[in-house]
């Protein structure tokens, strides 16, 4: 077993005892699945990670408490007693640190609340990519307004599809989906160069009558250099845009096509090694 499946199956395990109620995490069994000492390992962890594992549990057990807020009525002492806080003025504290709010603003409508996904190792990526033309199609979603200061998409887009799993979006959006193959997409739309800000919807390709509240928007026909990405995501995601960025954008000079682009993400099991999401780039195909 190398590195990455030792640390995968030591994040599986930490994930599980979060809370109180299952047992702390034990050193002992840390050591035991990495193989080495657990000194060695923490030092590893920041290694490969950049961030300590101490500071990977506490931003996880504050993610999670962030969404227990917004989802019920929950008390501040049970929850600070749920995810292993000596006290309600400690957990506040460290609460206000991570997400900018204390507990109390955090259940306003309008708050915003941070988020550390949870980590998952991959590999690096090989990359296929084909040119598809395709219809105009229809989709149906939910939109939120993304900062786009350094680093805030990789971790507030992650954020608003957790949040539409937990809210039932997803699963609604799911019932909906009458593509083929079915998936859901994630578009960022517009930017606002004023409040540095970006538009970002999840969607699905649907023919059913818009909900209350679900926005829609018409994709015209056209051209798609389509990147299939394999592995969890949204690690996967954001390597194959890397790979674009870095790597085909310079060797395959395009024209775009007048519509955005889409990163689309099949029905399964996301956190699968060979899960497939997909990154389509309009196109325009010269003609000779």
């Amino acid at each position: 077993m190398d590195w990455n499946d030792k640390l995968q199956r030591i994040i599986d395990y930490t994930e599980e005892h979060l809370q109180r109620k299952e047992e702390p995490v034990d050193m002992d069994e840390i050591t035991r699945i990495s193989g080495c000492s657990y000194h060695f390992f923490l030092k590893v962890f920041s290694y490969m990670n950049g961030i300590s594992y101490a500071e990977y549990v506490r931003h996880r057990k504050l993610t999670l408490a962030g969404y227990d807020l917004k989802s019920s009525p929950i008390k501040v002492v049970d929850l600070s007693y749920k995810y292993g806080y000596d006290s309600p003025t400690s957990f506040t504290k460290a609460f206000q640190q991570f997400h900018g709010i204390s507990p109390k603003e955090a259940r306003g409508a309008s708050a915003k609340l941070q988020v550390l996904p949870r980590m998952q190792v991959y590999t690096r990526n090989k990359y296929s990519w084909r040119i598809e033309h395709k219809p105009s199609f229809r989709l149906i979603g939910k939109r939120v307004s993304i900062s786009c200061i350094a680093g805030s998409p990789q971790t507030e887009i992650p954020g608003f599809w957790n949040e539409c799993q937990k809210n039932g979006i997803y699963s609604r959006l799911i019932s909906l989906d009458t593509g083929k193959p079915k998936g859901l997409f994630g578009i960022s739309e517009k930017y606002d160069e004023a409040s540095d800000q970006l538009s970002y919807a999840i969607m699905a390709i649907s023919d059913y009558i818009l909900p209350e509240g679900f926005c829609e928007m018409q994709i015209p026909e056209t051209s798609w250099a389509v990147f299939d990405c394999r592995g969890p995501v949204p690690q996967s995601i954001q390597e194959g845009w890397d790979y674009l960025r870095k790597e085909w954008l310079v060797k395959y000079p395009f024209q775009h096509a007048s519509c955005p682009e889409l990163e689309w993400y099949s029905d399964g099991n996301s956190y699968s090694s060979e899960y497939l999401s997909q990154i389509w780039i309009p196109i325009i195909i010269k003609e000779d």
